[in-house]
């Protein structure tokens, strides 16, 4: 594209692609996706997985819609993580997109949530009734945290997946911050494998601190799996720090390759 042309068209773009995707988000939300979240909280036997799958179409809209308002942007999927089951699953954090990413992968899926959303009206009610856990085990919170930790065995021993983001933060510069032990605790209570994720570039379509989707840029996201881990977590030698060394190791030599050339 003529850069002259580019510097003109490009905020005119973003501007109107932004605006698009979050009509989606709220109008969306009310006119079309409302009516079955109320229908199923009314009479679903299974409640919450059926809000997590509804939360899972809702984001499968939204990235299909940014498939057609943004062409030039490529994805690259593999295609074995969607068939990953029963397991606790640790991914690099690059952009607010990541989490909404993963909930368009995994129909049935848990994660955890920054305590405050759950006091926003509607949204916290929704991440209630999706089985989400909150944070912090701190204030009004703290049963609902330990009520799910508590069920989480028997969630993820019925095919249900556990993804989080053990930075807790997103990376400014794609280099992989401390791990926190939250993940790996869960994983070693529930004796759950642990799959290795890593996420690339949805910090060049979405920039942390951006309002503006990049939608001129050239790009390609891609999600791939690293490996997956079966830590004997009964055995006297396991070490939850060598363990998380290992996760850190292997997303740190990720993010090193170059990937794809975008």
């Amino acid at each position: 594209m003529n850069p002259l042309l580019h510097k003109y068209l490009k905020p005119v773009s973003d501007l109107m692609v932004t605006l698009l995707l979050w009509a989606y988000f709220t109008l969306g939300f009310i006119v079309f996706f409302s009516p079955f979240y109320l229908a199923v909280y009314l009479v679903s036997e299974n409640r919450e997985y059926a809000f997590q799958r509804l939360n899972h179409n809702f984001y499968r809209g939204f990235f299909f819609l940014i498939r057609i308002l943004i062409p030039g942007q490529k994805w690259h999927i593999a295609d074995e993580i969607k068939s990953i089951r029963s397991s606790v699953i640790v991914c690099n954090h690059l952009s607010y997109l990541d989490p909404l990413l993963l909930i368009s992968l995994f129909p049935r899926h848990k994660t955890i949530v920054k305590s405050t959303f759950f006091s926003v009206p509607i949204f916290g009610w929704m991440l209630e009734q999706s089985g989400y856990i909150p944070s912090s085990s701190e204030g009004r919170l703290s049963e609902l945290m330990i009520e799910r930790i508590d069920a989480m065995d028997g969630y993820l021993a019925a095919g249900g997946n556990l993804f989080i983001f053990p930075e807790g933060t997103r990376s400014r510069n794609g280099t992989i911050g401390r791990l926190n032990k939250g993940a790996f605790k869960i994983a070693r209570l529930c004796r759950t494998p642990i799959k290795v994720l890593h996420i690339r570039n949805t910090h060049r379509l979405f920039k942390p601190g951006k309002f503006l989707f990049n939608t001129l840029v050239s790009n390609s996201i891609t999600v791939e799996p690293i490996t997956g881990i079966e830590p004997d977590y009964q055995s006297g030698h396991f070490s939850m720090s060598e363990l998380m060394s290992q996760v850190r190791s292997l997303l740190e030599n990720q993010s090193k390759d170059p990937g794809e050339d975008v």
